[in-house]
């Protein structure tokens, strides 16, 4: 046998109940009794025991859901369960589906960039930032080119002053080893 075989932390014999990713109590799981039941038609009838709750719900045609576990008494509803599941699915869905996830895309750069090659790249950047994304900006120094940083501090500050009108500096020019880095954000 193993020592942890008998060795319970304190943190784990305490279970703590989260209702927040299993859903709520439906029917027989609601154990706390008495409890306050509103009916299908959304009017309230009342406090009850749990068992006249349930019979009354079924009665109906319908489910005994809790919808406010912490209130003394606690909350219970006469609604179709399955049909409330499937529409907090749809509105899940909508809202995942309107979401825009901001992503870091990168561009890199070198120290001696041709004039072409320079506005191809800020053209990149242009569209990245126009799309709702941060850009961040690499020059990246090769062998002795190193010993002349100013030369890539002057590319990347070119390249701020040209996408200046759309986007504003997150993080100022860092040089990082071999690597100048810029971050740019949307306005």
């Amino acid at each position: 046998m193993r020592v942890r075989d008998f060795f319970v932390p304190s943190w784990r014999s305490a279970e703590i109940q989260d209702t927040t990713k299993r859903g709520p109590r439906v029917n027989r799981q609601i154990r706390i009794s008495p409890v306050r039941v509103i009916g299908a038609d959304g009017g309230q009838l009342g406090v009850m025991e749990v068992d006249a709750a349930l019979a009354a719900a079924v009665e109906q045609g319908f489910d005994l859901v809790e919808v406010a576990p912490l209130a003394r008494p606690p909350v219970v509803r006469i609604m179709d369960y399955g049909k409330y599941k499937f529409e907090m699915a749809k509105q899940a869905r909508i809202a995942k589906k309107k979401q825009h996830v901001i992503e870091i895309k990168e561009v890199k750069f070198r120290p001696g960039i041709e004039k072409h090659d320079f506005d191809t790249k800020v053209n990149h950047a242009r569209r990245f930032i126009g799309e709702g994304n941060k850009v961040k900006v690499t020059l990246m120094f090769r062998g002795r080119q190193i010993a002349h940083p100013e030369l890539g501090r002057a590319v990347v500050e070119r390249v701020a002053q040209a996408l200046a009108d759309i986007s504003k500096i997150e993080t100022d020019a860092r040089l990082e080893g071999k690597a100048l880095t810029m971050i740019l954000t949307p306005k």
